[in-house]
């Protein structure tokens, strides 16, 4: 299938980005007036071949919402226009555009009831879907998590179980008769016996800014569970994160992994793209990725099976809490769109049941989704991780802790920079303490008033 979409690759690019906003048809209105007075303004059905521009990061959108808009288009006669924006730069050029009032029809955001507002604005440049059908249908926990002020501004169609985890060779783990680390001792002296045997321990793509900070915040859970009530005191700003112990030893044993070698000499200039290619290849024997990439992996090479992979949680600060986290990326449409009827009717569309099982049934990555009789397809492997793993659990601090989440990009470069000595773990803490603290008086948050 031929892909549709534009790829925005450089800052240098961006102002003909900018210059490109909202619907391709004909130009926005800027607006600020609410989605529901937008939306009784925006009554028109195409007459004639419409395009909704609908940006995204990359990854959000996946392969089988690509081919159920090309269905789309040809029941309806309204064509997507993808416009995929590298994620170490979507936040800055989203927010430009929201700023200057001139959004896409439809833009990707990362849900969360927190940061809704915070990240986003929606209040203010977001129609409120709360009236739609498909809300009923969908998890209570998305639905929390895309709401700001008791008012549904995203649409989540997501995996509930993709959760971040270890994905390991079990042949390697095999030949050199290696058990499934439950502590962070057991994880190192693992990766020390397949680094000796020439083997790079962990995959870890750096280059993209995000997927190294995932060792993190994903230990929420167990930041939790050694200090109850940390969540309430950081979110009261009654507590620092430089504070806590734990999260610097987290930090520290992660900065160990990557100097002691276990991540090999160019986790710098890896790519998350190539995980898939690398795992196959037998030279790596771990990644932190979702359950779904055993069967990516396959589909890729089908030489190497699924079932050759297993999963464990990461065991960092001796961690064996499941990490679950209820937001995800989001669609969301723009207040100031001057087809919000139609972007709804795309969003109606999606979330069909027959469309919701297409999507599914043609996205290796995801195993689940988020609505109601929506079949499941986990695979033996995956319920037995559940089994050993699913009864004891907890939300990711990225959307449970307050200005957290927008600042994922920053303490990517803080870590990058503990990697090569330029910062130290308790320095990264001080560092995401200071963000928290500028975006929470910004937002004019009364726990940080004094």
């Amino acid at each position: 299938m031929k892909k549709t979409f534009t790829v925005i690759v450089s800052i240098g690019i961006m102002a003909s980005v900018l210059a490109g906003c909202g619907s391709t048809a004909e130009t926005v209105t800027p607006t600020a007036s609410s989605g529901a007075t937008n939306s009784a303004k925006s009554t028109e059905t195409p007459k004639e071949k419409v395009t909704l521009t609908y940006m995204a990061s990359q990854d959000w959108i996946k392969d089988s919402e690509m081919q159920l808009a090309k269905k789309f288009e040809a029941e309806t006669g309204i064509h997507i226009d993808y416009q995929i924006v590298p994620s170490d730069q979507y936040q800055n050029i989203l927010k430009t555009k929201l700023n200057a009032k001139e959004a896409p029809d439809i833009f990707g955001g990362q849900d969360g009831q927190l940061d809704l507002n915070n990240l986003y604005g929606v209040e203010k440049n977001a129609v409120d879907l709360s009236g739609e059908e498909w809300v009923k249908r969908e998890d209570p926990l998305f639905v929390e998590q895309g709401s700001y002020n008791k008012k549904l501004y995203a649409l989540t169609i997501w995996d509930p179980s993709y959760d971040w985890v270890v994905v390991y060779n079990k042949k390697i783990y095999e030949k050199l008769n290696l058990k499934v680390p439950t502590t962070y001792a057991d994880f190192k002296a693992a990766s020390e016996k397949i680094k000796s045997a020439g083997i790079t321990p962990i995959y870890e793509p750096v280059s993209d800014g995000w997927h190294h900070v995932l060792w993190f915040p994903e230990l929420g859970p167990k930041f939790e569970e050694v200090n109850p009530g940390l969540t309430d005191k950081l979110n009261s700003n009654m507590e620092q994160f430089a504070n806590v112990p734990i999260m610097e030893q987290a930090l520290t044993q992660l900065n160990e992994l990557a100097k002691s070698g276990y991540m090999g000499d160019n986790y710098f200039s890896n790519t998350y793209a190539d995980t898939e290619k690398n795992m196959a290849s037998g030279k790596y024997a771990m990644t932190v990725y979702n359950l779904g990439l055993p069967a990516q992996i396959e589909k890729a090479f089908p030489e190497v099976k699924a079932d050759t992979f297993g999963y464990f949680l990461m065991p960092l600060a001796d961690n064996q809490i499941l990490n679950v986290n209820p937001a995800a990326p989001s669609k969301f449409i723009y207040s100031g769109s001057k087809h919000i009827d139609l972007a709804k009717k795309y969003f109606q569309y999606l979330t069909k049941p027959e469309n919701l099982q297409f999507f599914l049934d043609n996205e290796p990555k995801f195993l689940a989704l988020n609505f109601k009789d929506i079949k499941n397809r986990y695979t033996p492997d995956q319920k037995a991780f559940f089994d050993t793993y699913g009864k004891k659990q907890g939300t990711v601090y990225q959307t449970s802790i307050s200005y957290l989440n927008p600042q994922w990009m920053d303490i990517g470069k803080d870590i990058s920079a503990m990697f090569t000595g330029k910062m130290q773990p308790k320095e990264i803490l001080k560092s995401i303490d200071k963000r928290r603290s500028d975006a929470a008086k910004a937002a004019k948050d009364p726990a940080w008033a004094q």
